[in-house]
């Protein structure tokens, strides 16, 4: 059965997580299964120093991207770049290969949602606070 409560979860208390292939990067667990129960995806905190960014990958997972401040450029493999500021959000579908970076001299912070991994890759949430550069 769900659960019917309603659970926050406060910025202080969101672990930071190494994200795979990130670099000049911080990302920090808001909501996932490990943390409030959440069942059908996760949300996640990125902040990107300005150089930062992704390597090119893929996952089985849908994300969305949402773009809180400053602005990254997410490029997909046929080299079509998608640059995101504030409050811009993109779509990406299981499988998409891309890369982010941040081309700017500001920091940027960006929301990820994401569904979890369909088989195998389930990552279970690490409660490091270790922010990771």
């Amino acid at each position: 059965m769900p659960n019917k409560s309603l659970v926050k979860m406060a910025f202080v208390d969101a672990p930071a997580y190494e994200a795979a292939k990130h670099f000049g990067a911080t990302t920090y667990r808001l909501q996932h299964r490990d943390l409030s129960g959440v069942q059908g995806f996760w949300v996640g905190l990125s902040y990107f120093l300005p150089g930062g960014g992704a390597e090119t990958d893929s996952s089985d997972t849908e994300k969305v991207y949402v773009v809180l401040s400053g602005s990254v450029a997410v490029i997909s493999e046929d080299d079509k770049e998608y640059e995101l500021g504030p409050l811009d959000s993109l779509y990406i579908p299981p499988n998409a290969k891309r890369r982010i970076i941040n081309k700017s001299k500001a920091p940027a912070t960006m929301l990820v949602i994401a569904t979890y991994p369909k088989q195998g890759g389930a990552r279970r949430c690490r409660g490091s606070r270790a922010a990771k550069t």
